[in-house]
């Protein structure tokens, strides 16, 4: 399968990022623009401090725009301001690649203000964070695993915002991910000689991940590894079930090839359009 590298989804924050910046900005002084951070404490108005926050934000110089977000809080903490300045600091670690930053800001900003609005966007945008650092399927899938947790938190908290339809989407793409794991795991069990440790891990794919993209082929390598032990009626079985689910696929095409090759059939002819099943009973 394809690698998930680095997904952009930034329509979703942008809007939300919008609005948060519009309530701050809209009225402030205006400022002359510095090429370089100079915030030697000094007192300064809140609406100065946010608004160069936000002009640094527009010229994509995240770290000056991290400073003057971060001094907002600093010289006027507890204020509106502030907190809409933690949503613009996770934005500005979030656009520069420091995830671990912007999932920080985004944890204080759910800490402190649970109940706020803006409390969703901020549970988005950790789940980003975690999505776009998925990897290979070939190395470690943590950032899988936490991408996972953090979108299926989203739908829960909030599924009839923008934000669960998004996380919906991206928790296909993450099951696909974890599912394309077992399978290459799978593999080198079969290749190298452990068939018992290869279904094992097909079989979790068919139970955990069956509306994937590999649910066909985990079938298929049963149907094969079924035939290498003898268990005829548990290949013949499974070869039913991908039939039934995936009658056009590829996948299935080779292992009825594979079982008449040994004279067998599937135990059941396939159901072409059947729905697939909350649960395969597979052999």
């Amino acid at each position: 399968m394809p690698v998930i590298s680095k997904f952009k989804t930034r329509g979703l924050i942008l809007v939300a990022l919008m609005a948060v910046a519009a309530m701050g900005v809209s009225g402030c002084a205006t400022f002359k623009k510095k090429h370089k951070t100079d915030l030697s404490y000094v007192e300064r108005p809140v609406d100065i401090l946010y608004a160069t926050g936000a002009d640094r934000l527009d010229h994509h110089e995240w770290a000056q725009a991290i400073d003057y977000f971060r001094e907002v809080e600093r010289q006027h903490p507890y204020s509106e301001w502030a907190r809409r300045a933690i949503l613009m600091t996770a934005f500005a670690h979030y656009e520069d690649g420091d995830y671990n930053e912007a999932v920080g800001d985004a944890d204080r900003f759910i800490s402190l203000y649970p109940g706020n609005s803006s409390a969703a966007y901020a549970y988005y945008l950790k789940s980003v964070c975690y999505f776009e650092q998925i990897i290979d399927v070939g190395r470690d899938q943590a950032a899988t695993d936490q991408a996972l947790s953090a979108l299926r938190e989203i739908t829960r908290r909030f599924p009839r915002t923008q934000y669960a339809a998004d996380a919906r989407l991206k928790i296909d793409m993450v099951n696909d991910q974890l599912a394309g794991k077992e399978m290459t795991i799978g593999r080198f069990y079969q290749h190298n000689g452990d068939p018992v440790a290869a279904m094992g891990r097909f079989k979790d794919v068919i139970d955990r991940y069956q509306t994937t993209s590999h649910t066909p082929e985990a079938l298929y390598r049963l149907v094969a590894l079924d035939l290498s032990m003898g268990l005829s009626q548990d290949a013949q079985r499974n070869a039913a079930v991908l039939g039934a689910n995936f009658p056009g696929d590829r996948w299935y095409a080779d292992a009825y090839k594979l079982l008449t090759s040994k004279g067998l059939q599937p135990s059941e002819p396939p159901k072409t359009g059947r729905s697939l099943p909350e649960k395969m009973h597979i052999g």
